[in-house]
């Protein structure tokens, strides 16, 4: 049990280190879809832990945020190393404008302007160096947020899906079909015929990197805790191309990279300084070299030794409850 436990730990402390290391690949690109679907100008809280020790680092960190296009309003807290921000802005874009002051960031919580109805993270890991964090906010009964950013892909279109399961044992190829409870045929993300994990594409740019803000109306935090994400190697269709596949997947070739997408922080639920796991405070963490490399190599081996189906098991079992939490979180009951 306490072997178990202390692998566990180790993967969480390496998933944390694969999203801080996110912006070690410079500038974030600004990306469109390829649907109807409009990328999100919602204005949502995001709540950092930033390393500041005295008044002047509080000054730098403000005026790097006030005033950008995109921040309402920004709050800092030097004694509690603490930066809120009200932004319509990507994680990643704040990030990286904290960053940019000298200061080390990490997200705490992320939240909406409603009660707070639901989070969710996805660590994304493939072949070579792609990886990615995808996050899921729940910022109405009608809406999902999702704010990504997913690097060393090939430039151009991604099809982008939530699927059934939360398998990782034999890489993305046991994440199960598209996340499809109505039974539906495949279509793009603004269509009323569609599955609910059909996410339409994401666009990388010339130097590999996806980022994306989005709002769906079919997606429920609640019903997708314990599935998976995953991103494919080309275009999809949406439904339109004609081809055997367009019906089914869109036709978007292999799958490139996945993540089993877990239950996340809110504003103001994460307040540990120090990793559990291995006693190392979270600068340290973010800090760590090569942390892309053991990342992957630490997540790997979970999978070889049969770890992952224990998870999967584990996971499948909560999604019911966790779906029937959500709803009568919304319904008020």
């Amino acid at each position: 049990m306490a072997a178990a436990s202390s692998r566990c730990g180790r993967v969480a402390s390496a998933l944390r280190r694969v999203g801080s290391s996110l912006l070690s690949s410079g500038c974030v690109a600004q990306v469109k879809t390829r649907s109807d679907k409009m990328e999100s100008e919602r204005v949502t809280k995001l709540e950092f832990a930033v390393q500041m020790t005295c008044d002047s680092c509080a000054q730098r960190v403000r005026a790097a945020l006030e005033g950008q296009p995109g921040v309402r309003s920004v709050s800092v807290d030097v004694g509690r190393e603490e930066v809120l921000v009200e932004a319509s802005l990507s994680t990643v874009e704040v990030q990286a404008l904290i960053e940019a002051t000298g200061r080390r960031a990490v997200l705490r919580g992320i939240g909406g302007s409603e009660p707070d109805l639901g989070a969710a993270v996805a660590m994304l890991a493939g072949a070579g160096q792609i990886q990615g964090v995808v996050r899921f906010l729940q910022v109405s009964e009608e809406r999902c947020l999702i704010d990504g950013t997913i690097d060393g892909l090939e430039p151009g279109l991604h099809g982008l899906h939530v699927h059934s399961l939360g398998d990782l044992t034999r890489d993305c190829s046991s994440c199960g079909d598209h996340y499809n409870p109505s039974g539906r045929r495949h279509g793009g993300p603004g269509d009323a015929e569609r599955h609910v994990g059909d996410l339409g594409n994401v666009v990388a740019g010339p130097g590999g990197r996806a980022s994306f803000r989005l709002e769906d109306s079919q997606l429920k935090v609640w019903d997708v805790i314990g599935r998976s994400l995953v991103v494919d190697a080309g275009e999809d269709d949406l439904g339109r191309g004609g081809h055997p596949l367009s019906t089914q997947t869109g036709n978007s070739g292999e799958r490139l990279a996945c993540g089993i997408i877990a239950r996340s922080a809110g504003l103001f639920q994460n307040p540990k300084q120090i990793c559990a796991c291995d006693g190392v405070t979270l600068w340290e963490e973010r800090d760590r070299p090569d942390s892309r490399a053991r990342a992957q190599q630490v997540v790997r081996a979970r999978l070889s030794n049969g770890s992952g189906r224990d998870h999967f098991e584990t996971q499948h079992r909560r999604v019911e409850l966790l779906s029937e939490e959500g709803r009568r979180r919304c319904s008020g009951s």
